[in-house]
């Protein structure tokens, strides 16, 4: 063997033991980019999850101050709910006043307080119908347990059984709905005697 071809043969290990130190340095500069990356991808992952904490933190609080004033306005509702019926019903209330104060200053006479009384009635009944409200028709009429609430009977020979002969109450009717059912007395037919003497009579 030549000496020319024993040096290469004794450069080559120094060779092989040069390149395994320098593979890992060359992975090392090419994965060096890759920290900064992965530690941008985290801090904008965390901004990201802030931002939606802070909305949702906001929603909660709309949301909470919604069910707040739901709350109050449907206290409020219940509250008011019959302010218009108590406005009209004022006047009533002042008429009956005026009523009371009349009768004082003319004692000596009826006359004042009756018409005065009849003039709130009229009033009250219309202020009333402003609401849908309406009596229920009983006198006269046949019994009718969806409006009428029999309080007793009565023995009559002019009325058929069970038909109304006296409103001790009237009933109301709420835009076509019982608000209040008429208490009322019913006819019913006299005892076998009774008729005999009134076929006397």
């Amino acid at each position: 063997m030549s000496k020319k071809h024993k040096k290469e043969h004794a450069e080559t290990p120094a060779a092989e033991e040069a390149a395994p130190q320098a593979a890992p340095e060359a992975a090392a500069e090419a994965g060096a980019p890759a920290e900064p990356a992965l530690e941008e991808q985290l801090a904008a992952a965390r901004e990201e999850a802030q931002k939606n904490w802070d909305l949702y933190l906001r929603q909660r609080a709309d949301l909470e101050n919604f069910r707040k004033r739901a709350q109050r306005d449907k206290e409020d509702t219940a509250r008011f709910a019959n302010e218009g019926i108590l406005r009209e019903m004022l006047p009533v209330l002042d008429n009956l006043e005026r009523a009371v104060e009349h009768a004082r200053q003319e004692e000596a006479s009826g006359n004042g307080l009756l018409q005065g009384v009849e003039m709130t009635v009229s009033q009250f009944q219309k202020a009333l119908e402003k609401f849908g409200v309406k009596p229920v028709q009983a006198l006269g009429q046949p019994f009718d347990p969806a409006v009428h609430e029999a309080i007793g009977q009565i023995e009559s020979a002019d009325q058929p059984a069970n038909t109304v002969v006296q409103e001790l109450q009237k009933g109301y009717l709420l835009n076509d709905r019982l608000l209040r059912p008429a208490m009322v007395m019913l006819a019913k037919a006299p005892a076998a005697g009774q008729e005999e003497a009134a076929g006397n009579d």
